[in-house]
């Protein structure tokens, strides 16, 4: 101890010299504006603490602090503190210590909403659905699901007391569950989706997503001789490790050719990626899906694969994240990560959004984007993400089914359903028919949404109040709002094709787990029949990349 407190005093004096050398060499530059706001921020915090008339958390204090300054940067340079590292390692590997359960707070109560197949939770008899009641002996009750989930995580082999209810039950059961390195697969699902198409989903760029896409082509290949072309589905992936990027683009683009460049303020961090490895196919058509939420590291593959012309990609302009970061330890085991660099796609752009709005990237109209050429000569954009070569619509989700989703309602009937059904039919030839059944369930929960209209309307009452004008209009504002309410419950059956839908995927993903989930999706996806049909036109494929 003695000799700790030696060095921290030598530290101490060190860094006060340089301190001190700063002013001396550097009177009025960044240096000494660094220490001089360094002192002010210090003796700032020491008032407060000293004198402030309320008790002030000093972590939570500083955390504040540091928060709001991080936020002045760009949405992805964050503190982590020691409490948030495992979820950072989560982001990162794709693992954890922990009993491999999600959770979500439900009129209240802690409800595990999923189980990953064959980890702690799952093999304890834990089911989506189960309330959890007491953590080690602590109530959840009050808790958050981030405190949750920091709870549940902890070193793999230790152990952790779950008392929780069943569904409908008042029984208390008691479970003791031992945690385990849990790691989320990066590649859920791959398969045929047609005869002569292959489908390989890809959730997150972490620690061997490359490999997983490698051998998911690999064995395609292998077990469909007739295969024409392959779909590689990046829609929702917000992005994670830049080597795993690298390593997925080598599946379908030669040995030794550059994908990426990255740029910062320290030059001697300046970096090329190449190619390493000899590809597994890079004749085989390929489509690759994106959306508005693919980001970072799938925007460097798709927008890889644009460049060089390997493939066409379909769906909906990305995100716009062209930025790499970097982690720094900062002691007691925090660390900030932070952006250090812009990465430069093969065309020599940059996909990066210039601005931000409440953290999400400002929409750059076309004229204010340079155009770059991809390798055949087609004009690609930089700023703001990667543009698919075939846009797609977005399907919207209709306001009864966001409205179902936001009360939990297809979640609890789907474990009512699950305590009367004991099995279902797999993936690939299950149908939900009981929809009647669903919409008596719905009639007896209390369920409402307001529209935006509804909105307006009530706004427009209080405006009429506040002017003296209530009485003029109150029988019209009841008039629209009953019709508003019977088209609300008109919805129901107008929209019933696309609630039956996540109705599947949520009964799919309590008997199958994630990869029933993903398999359902594909059936109804009209996007992965689009792709599939342009996988077999040669021709029309040929063009949009020549």
């Amino acid at each position: 101890m003695k000799k700790i407190k030696r060095y921290s005093s030598v530290a101490i004096v060190l860094c006060i010299a340089l301190i001190g050398f700063s002013f001396v060499t550097d009177k009025h530059g960044k240096y000494f504006q660094i220490a001089k706001n360094i002192e002010i921020f210090t003796n700032l915090y020491k008032e407060i603490n000293t004198y402030y008339v309320d008790d002030v958390d000093p972590a939570s204090l500083m955390r504040t602090g540091v928060d709001a300054m991080l936020e002045s940067l760009d949405p992805y340079t964050n503190y982590i503190s020691e409490s948030e590292i495992e979820g950072f390692k989560y982001m990162i590997d794709g693992k954890y210590g922990g009993i491999g359960a999600d959770t979500k707070e439900i009129d209240g109560n802690t409800v595990i909403t999923m189980t990953h197949e064959g980890f702690p939770a799952d093999e304890a008899g834990l089911k989506p659905g189960d309330i959890i009641v007491t953590i080690d002996g602590k109530s959840t009750e009050g808790k958050s699901s981030d405190n949750i989930s920091d709870i549940l995580k902890g070193s793999p082999g230790s152990n952790v007391e779950i008392q929780y209810k069943k569904p409908g039950a008042s029984k208390i059961n008691s479970v003791s569950v031992i945690r385990k390195e849990v790691k989320v697969p990066n590649v859920p699902f791959s398969g045929m989706v047609s005869d002569n198409v292959g489908y390989v989903a890809l959730t997150t760029f972490t620690q061997d997503a490359g490999k997983n896409v490698s051998n998911a082509v690999k064995e395609l290949k292998k077990t469909n001789p007739n295969l024409v072309g392959v779909i590689l589905d990046l829609r929702g992936n917000g992005g994670g490790l830049l080597r795993e990027a690298i390593n997925i683009c080598n599946v379908f683009i030669p040995k030794g050719e550059e994908i990426v460049v990255t740029r910062g303020k320290v030059k001697d961090w300046d970096r090329s990626f190449r190619t390493l490895n000899a590809p597994v196919d890079e004749e085989v058509r390929l489509v690759v899906l994106i959306d508005n939420n693919s980001a970072s590291a799938s925007e460097i593959v798709s927008g890889v694969i644009q460049d060089l012309d390997r493939g066409v990609l379909m769906g909906q302009s990305s995100y716009g994240k062209g930025l790499v970061q970097n982690t720094r330890d900062v002691g007691y085991n925090s660390k900030v990560k932070l952006t250090t660099a812009k990465y430069y796609i093969p065309s020599g752009r940059c996909i990066q959004a210039v601005s931000y709005k409440n953290g999400e990237p400002v929409d750059i109209p076309d004229k204010e984007r340079t155009p770059f050429k991809t390798k055949n000569g087609r004009k690609v954009l930089d700023g703001g993400g990667v543009k698919p070569d075939v846009i797609l619509k977005d399907a919207k989700l209709s306001n009864v089914l966001k409205g179902l989703r936001k009360e939990h309602l297809i979640f609890k009937y789907v474990t009512d359903y699950q305590l009367k059904n004991k099995v279902v039919a797999e993936p690939d030839s299950y149908n939900f028919k009981d929809y009647t059944g669903f919409m008596d369930f719905v009639s007896k929960e209390t369920f409402s949404f307001d529209t935006k209209t509804e909105k307006m309307l009530k706004g427009l009452k209080e405006k009429a109040s506040e002017d003296g004008f209530d009485n003029l209009i109150e029988s019209d504002i009841k008039s629209i709002r009953d019709k508003i309410l019977q088209n609300k419950k008109n919805d129901l059956k107008k929209y019933q094709s696309q609630i039956t839908e996540s109705i599947e995927k949520e009964i799919m993903k309590r008997y199958y787990y994630q990869k029933g989930k993903v398999q359902i999706s594909l059936r109804n996806d009209s996007e992965i029949k689009d792709a599939v049909k342009l996988l077999n036109d040669p021709a029309r494929y040929k063009n949009l990349i020549k």
